[in-house]
């Protein structure tokens, strides 16, 4: 049983972590078409697929970080013996302190710097890296100090709480990348449409779409076998979600709107051929 909670434990959060990541994308990158992304209906599953996008460049980032800083740790430790290098050490914590003060400086000037749109990424960051270099060399004199056999050891518990710091600090950063990873991706499919899928849609009654949008409208030939009146082109389908599809026009800028339809019988829609020449 041990052993199955040991696997299951860290699943559950590995799994909690995609989602939150991929929530924070799909938030963003809606949001940028006007739509609440909760009204979509997307499930859990869904939420974790799509957050690789957005953790792709983080986990490159923190994978080379990683291996860089192991093969630093490993020549720090061989030239642990050396005389200075407590000095060293020990200049490397108030080093850490210095850049952690900066970064808390930049957290509580917050109603200053709101409007900075770097803010939400370099605060953390700053952050991280003083309480990151401060904890190391922390655990480094703890270190130094019980191979000497010296009573005085700095706190386990500042190093453990810095350490806890450094790992919110990484939290928010990465949901920061996620964020604007979605908001780029909303700005490329508003840019390039033409990735999205084409349709026309027929309805049985009238839209009423704003002339801003662009979209073609044309009225179906009576017929007593025909319940759908009114067929529209120049759309591409944004997304699907539970009962719903949520559609934009070919054109989109600031003056357009996010059509939402529900599928059922009240619409036909037909997907328009898109790929390349048979």
């Amino acid at each position: 049983m041990n052993v199955l909670g040991n696997i299951i434990a860290p699943a559950t959060l590995l799994g909690a972590l995609l989602f939150y990541f991929g929530y924070v994308s799909s938030r963003a990158q809606y949001d940028y078409f006007g739509i609440d992304v909760d009204v979509i209906g997307l499930s859990t599953q869904d939420y974790v697929m799509r957050s690789p996008q957005p953790l792709l460049v983080p986990l490159l980032v923190f994978a080379l970080a990683g291996a860089a800083l192991i093969a630093w740790h490993a020549q720090i430790r061989r030239r642990s013996s050396r005389s200075g290098f407590t000095a060293a050490v020990r200049r490397g914590v108030v080093v850490g302190l210095v850049i952690l003060g900066a970064g808390l400086i930049l957290l509580f000037a917050y109603p200053l710097l709101a409007g900075w749109g770097y803010y939400p990424l370099v605060t953390p960051l700053v952050v991280a890296l003083g309480g990151a270099i401060a904890a190391y060399c922390l655990g480094t004199v703890r270190f130094l100090a019980r191979k000497a056999g010296a009573s005085h050891r700095p706190p386990t518990g500042v190093v453990v709480l810095l350490w806890a710091a450094v790992a919110a600090c990484v939290f928010w950063a990465t949901a920061t990348v996620a964020q604007w990873s979605g908001l780029g991706l909303a700005q490329q499919q508003a840019r390039t449409p033409d990735n999205l899928p084409s349709v026309i849609v027929d309805t049985e009654e009238r839209l009423f779409l704003p002339n801003e949008a662009r979209v073609n409208e044309t009225a179906l030939p009576a017929s007593a076998d025909e319940t759908f009146q009114f067929r529209y082109w120049g759309l591409r389908l944004l997304i699907v979600g539970g009962d719903r599809m949520f559609l934009i026009p070919n054109a989109w800028d600031s003056h357009n709107t996010t059509l939402v339809l529900p599928l059922d019988g009240s619409v036909r829609l037909q997907f328009q051929f898109r790929n390349l020449e048979p």
